[in-house]
């Protein structure tokens, strides 16, 4: 078994522990061991990067194209949203598809396939609390700022009226708040993780006044932001910035406050659906 195949399925085995759990801090740790074991190999990888020699047997970043779903499904742009979070976390650049249903991501092979694992998980996650929260109603009780247009002798006036939350504006938001909690959540375990190594590794030089070494976590980690740079910058064809979903349909601050809860208390999936295609929804999920 590869030392990327190895990765992996340690945080199958995290994952498979976060399913045994309904405690919300038990499932955090799990997702934070899970983050921590991702961009600490990472980090290990950049380092062993910069020892190798040979830049023809080097890993190099690569291109991989990530199906989000068919064309004209609801939802798309909140799943895209979901995986450029953990991609952001996770050391991989994305170009999204202009109908939302592919995602063109760059990076190192090992860090695109941690992304796949955590989004599987998550992705389900997502579409299941959202599902649970329009069927339990609670939505309804909410109302959202409309602007009506009326036409009255001639003039045209505009009038703020309050209106009840549609379903599809409530899961909209819902999703909307998950995916950013997740990508928050993530973000604050990588940069965590990457202090303590940088730190670590300092201090392990001063003492062996080895203060200049070029292999240093610091440094790699530099260089593997800038390899992915230029490879970016060289292989992107896109055309200005993915600008996330949009709330177009209205805006629901209950829906949005229910959603971030649910991205608080999200947990890594379980093992049967880790185990299936990555990054595909099951058919009839989220319908």
């Amino acid at each position: 078994m590869s030392s990327q195949d190895k990765m992996l399925t340690r945080i199958g085995g995290l994952l498979r522990q976060a399913e045994s759990t309904d405690n919300e801090h038990e499932a955090e740790a799990f997702l934070a061991a899970a983050q921590r074991l991702a961009t600490g190999s990472s980090v290990d990888l950049a380092v062993a990067r910069a020892h190798i020699a040979s830049r023809e047997r080097r890993p190099t970043p690569t291109q991989r194209v990530i199906p989000i779903g068919a064309a004209g499904k609801r939802g798309l742009r909140t799943y895209v949203q979901l995986f450029v979070a953990i991609a952001a976390a996770n050391d991989v650049r994305c170009d999204v598809a202009r109908s939302s249903t592919t995602v063109y991501a760059y990076g190192f092979d090992t860090d695109i396939d941690t992304c796949e694992a955590l989004y599987t998980s998550l992705l389900i996650q997502m579409v299941r609390a959202s599902d649970q929260y329009i069927k339990s109603g609670s939505y309804k009780s909410a109302t959202t700022e409309k602007v009506v247009v009326e036409r009255r002798y001639g003039r045209v006036y505009h009038r703020p009226v309050e209106v009840p939350v549609a379903a599809v504006t409530a899961r909209l938001n819902f999703q909307m708040a998950f995916a950013a909690r997740i990508g928050r959540r993530l973000a604050e375990v990588k940069a965590e993780v990457e202090t303590e190594l940088v730190t670590a590794d300092a201090a392990g030089r001063s003492e062996g006044g080895d203060t200049a070494a070029a292999t240093g976590t610091a440094l790699a980690l530099r260089n593997k932001e800038l390899e992915l740079t230029d490879f970016y910058s060289r292989t992107s064809e896109a055309r200005g910035t993915w600008q996330g979903p949009q709330a177009s349909a209205g805006y629901s601050a209950a829906a949005r406050r229910a959603g971030d809860r649910a991205g608080k208390a999200a947990r890594l999936g379980s093992a049967p659906e880790l185990g299936g295609a990555r990054g595909q929804l099951p058919r009839g999920a989220g319908e």
